[in-house]
């Protein structure tokens, strides 16, 4: 198994795509402690986890809101005084936010957005890191996603924070490099997840006409599977990917199973990085 002996925690994994990569790893040998802030959906996937376990592992859940620091320290703390050593961290919980015109939406909402999705993945980095540092070692899995490649009117709080969430994930990659604490950035595709549902149910007058109908699209198209970017956030969280650090990679569009061969080239390269595109890049001269 890929990830046997391991420890990792997982945020936002009581549903959705978050419970899919638990799956995933508690399959491949995995101790997990996850977290999610309904109380009885926690609940159920432990018992879900549990029923699939191939060995005796431990798999802790824990309601609680990682927009705050306290709880997320909390959860670390809980996570090696059960565990002993974390060997990886998903960084999966997050959210939408408002939707619609900027001058329209909540400000409390919007900042909560960022608070989740941005926030909790500081918090997260910042308490983890020391125990990784001493281990001199980790694997930390960052969820960004399309939000972070291109802009997405009308859902500006997520665009915002998920790329964020790429630029701290090569930041902290450079950070941590002497430790040899390898984090990475995951886009998993178009997800058909209660993010899916609530688009549609929010309409086009909120999220506009355009992403509206792909939306719609989507759900009829059944999205990129969830087990697609399980598998890549296995992988990213597996020795397989020993070199591989500082990357945003699509778990649909990228040659990620392949990418050990090319570790050499990736670690010198702006490859799967997000980058300023100047006049030169698209082979124009606009010096006078």
């Amino acid at each position: 198994m890929k990830l046997a002996g391991r420890n990792a925690i997982i945020t936002g994994a009581n549903r959705g795509f978050g419970l899919e990569i638990a799956k995933k790893f508690v399959l491949e040998g995995a101790s997990v402690v996850i977290c999610g802030r309904d109380a009885d959906q926690v609940d159920r996937a432990v018992v879900t986890l549990q029923k699939i376990a191939p060995t005796k592992q431990t798999i802790i859940g824990l309601p609680l809101d990682v927009s705050k620091e306290e709880n997320v320290k909390q959860m670390i703390n809980t996570a090696i005084d059960a565990l002993g050593r974390i060997d990886i961290v998903v960084n999966n919980a997050g959210v939408y936010g408002p939707k619609g015109l900027i001058e329209d939406v909540n400000s409390g909402e919007w900042i909560a957005a960022i608070n989740i999705n941005l926030f909790s993945v500081f918090f997260m980095c910042k308490g983890i890191l020391p125990h990784m540092k001493k281990n001199n070692a980790g694997k930390i899995i960052n969820l960004s996603g399309g939000g972070a490649t291109a802009p997405l009117p009308r859902i500006s709080a997520y665009a915002a924070s998920k790329a964020a969430v790429v630029r701290l994930t090569e930041t902290l990659a450079e950070e941590c490099r002497e430790y040899a604490i390898e984090i990475n950035a995951v886009a998993p595709g178009a997800l058909n997840t209660r993010l899916l549902d609530e688009v549609l149910a929010s309409g086009p007058e909120a999220v506009g006409k355009t992403f509206y109908e792909k939306a719609m699209k989507q759900k009829a198209d059944g999205g990129t599977p969830l087990q697609l970017g399980a598998e890549l956030c296995v992988y990213l969280a597996s020795p397989a990917s020993d070199g591989i650090t500082g990357k945003l990679i699509s778990a649909p569009w990228d040659p990620w199973r392949n990418l050990a061969q090319y570790r050499d080239d990736l670690k010198n390269s702006d490859i799967y990085t997000l980058r300023r595109i100047v006049e030169k890049d698209r082979g124009k001269n606009w010096e006078t």
